[in-house]
């Protein structure tokens, strides 16, 4: 990538000094290297040209995945908002949709599910749709089958904030712990876990992810908008009301 980058910073100097040679259909070989020259010589002593290029650079990337993000989101919006058997969570007729891509193992997801509750109980007209989404190994995957499994015991959102509330390696024996401690019953849990329905979710949710773009936990998607990342609650309020206002 620096090398890429550092390539389009060369490229932006020859074009700034293109017009100097305007009248030359091709430069000899001694031509080209004392362009390289004057090109490495101008980089030594402006060094900080090379730093706003690349930043430009990286910023026009950032923008164009944004919007190809949100082009996806228009294009996939029933699938973000109106799948069937989706868990929901929130107002269930809210006028806005927060939809939420997590991992029961992502410290960073735990750490934003107060803020998430906190928009939710702030603005009583919010839903919020969780969209399993288990990359941090083996036992993640254990732990949303489990989760979309509780769902025919009707015990999906108390089972889902148990696991984000938990503190420790949620391994297999911890997520049954934590289904038994929040009523489940576990030899049932076991079997759904099983229905080959679940692993369709997951993988739905996988190939969603990825053709928004999306590649780690959490990430938020309202209304257009894509937010990788832990959020802050005025971060997510404004993207409620940026949503609501249509």
């Amino acid at each position: 990538m620096l090398r890429t980058l550092t390539r389009m910073a060369l490229a932006a100097v020859v074009l700034t000094a293109a017009p100097v040679a305007a009248g030359a259909q091709s430069l000899s070989s001694q031509q080209k290297q004392e362009v390289e020259a004057v090109i490495r010589d101008y980089l030594k002593r402006n060094p900080e040209f090379l730093i706003e290029v690349l930043q430009a650079a990286e910023e026009k990337q950032q923008a164009n995945q944004l919007l190809r993000a949100r082009e996806t989101i228009v294009a996939e919006r029933r699938a973000l908002t109106a799948t069937p058997g989706d868990p929901v969570g929130g107002n269930p007729k809210g006028d806005v949709t927060i939809v939420e891509f997590f991992d029961y193992r992502c410290p960073y997801c735990k750490q934003v599910k107060p803020i998430v509750e906190q928009v939710l109980n702030q603005d009583r007209n919010v839903r919020v749709v969780y969209k399993e989404f288990p990359i941090l190994g083996r036992e993640s995957v254990v732990a949303s089958r489990a989760a979309l499994a509780a769902q025919k015991q009707d015990k999906y959102l108390v089972f889902h904030h148990a696991l984000m509330a938990y503190r420790g390696q949620l391994g297999e024996e911890a997520v049954m712990t934590v289904a038994r401690q929040t009523g489940l019953d576990v030899e049932r849990l076991k079997r759904d876990m099983q229905d080959p329905q679940i692993e369709k979710t997951i993988a739905a949710n996988r190939d969603l992810a990825e053709r928004i773009g999306i590649r780690g936990t959490p990430a938020f998607i309202v209304g257009d908008d894509l937010a990788p990342g832990a959020i802050d609650p005025g971060s997510l309020k404004a993207m409620v009301d940026k949503a609501r206002k249509g």
